[in-house]
């Protein structure tokens, strides 16, 4: 099973080291300790932590109803138009989601930079990459 340094765990989730000690300090994180006593956080721990973190993180409204699952609220940062298309950039937490849709669409819902936005992505083609060494 993977384990993951206190400064790994806080870029993971977003947040600072201390933030990570925090949690760990207060219990709501478990740590254990690794053969030379430093702090570690197992991998399966982490991840059910960061799940139960998000949930309610980037709340959308209730007034939607929609069959898509991954919605994420945020601000939008950049919009480029051209005649017919527009690219929009949204900030949601630590994540920043383009998409391409058509001027009008952008036109009629008044997105500009600094409006409250949700992205929502709904694909059949989603792809993963897997980042350190295997274990």
């Amino acid at each position: 099973m993977p384990t993951y340094s206190i400064g790994q765990a806080a870029g993971l989730l977003g947040v600072s080291a201390e933030t990570v000690r925090r949690w760990a300090d207060g219990g709501q994180l478990r740590m254990d300790r690794d053969g030379a006593g430093n702090r570690v956080i197992d991998g399966v721990s982490l991840a059910a932590f960061a799940k139960e973190r998000a949930a309610g993180l980037h709340p959308v409204s209730g007034e939607v109803l929609t069959s898509v699952r991954n919605s994420f609220a945020g601000i939008v940062t950049k919009v480029t138009l051209d005649e017919v298309i527009a690219q929009v950039e949204i900030q949601s937490g630590p994540h920043r989601l383009v998409s391409v849709v058509s001027r009008e669409a952008v036109e009629e819902l008044g997105i500009e930079v600094g409006v409250r936005a949700t992205a929502r992505v709904k694909s059949t083609n989603v792809h993963i990459d897997r980042a350190g060494e295997r274990s």
